[in-house]
């Protein structure tokens, strides 16, 4: 069966292990992910330092053979869905997200044991120069070992319902 991908955004990000934080950092914000088990569905709630909450609900398909280019659908939760949808057996993993204006968009997310992966997102160009103001360790986009879901159920911990 085609999978349609009409109300999809294509993501190709790039993804390194760096050995330290970047200087700069403009804001800071902890997400929470959920990765439904069995599935390509991830919950994500994002709280950021003003106390705001999003919640949202992904369904990422892969385009190519690796993690870096894939098809992530949103649909943004009120409480009532993210309270029915957490309830699903996930792999649950926190992490702090930095956000680093400079040369282009840079997020850098901080994981639980102390792991530092930026991100940098292509969009529909080819891949651009890494900047060399990261401190990068190793470039980790088609490493499995290094997708979200694979560091939720590395990092993580299994979860029926957040507790």
């Amino acid at each position: 069966m085609a999978m349609s991908l009409k109300y999809a955004v294509v993501e190709r990000e790039r993804r390194y292990l760096l050995a330290s934080m970047p200087a700069g950092t403009q804001e800071m914000r902890v997400i929470l992910d959920r990765y439904v088990v069995g599935t390509r569905l991830r919950l994500r709630e994002v709280r950021s330092r003003d106390g705001s909450v999003l919640r949202k609900l992904n369904h990422k398909v892969r385009l190519g053979d690796g993690p870096a280019e894939v098809a992530s659908t949103s649909c943004y939760l009120d409480d009532d869905e993210w309270t029915l949808l957490q309830s699903l057996p996930a792999y649950e993993l926190t992490k702090h997200r930095h956000t680093v204006r400079r040369d282009g968009l840079v997020v850098v997310d901080q994981h639980v044991d102390g792991s530092l992966i930026a991100e940098v997102d292509d969009g529909d160009g080819p891949p651009g120069v890494v900047p060399n103001w990261l401190d990068v360790v190793e470039d980790v986009s088609d490493d499995e070992a290094w997708t979200g879901a694979a560091l939720a159920a590395r990092l993580g911990r299994m979860s029926a319902a957040p507790g």
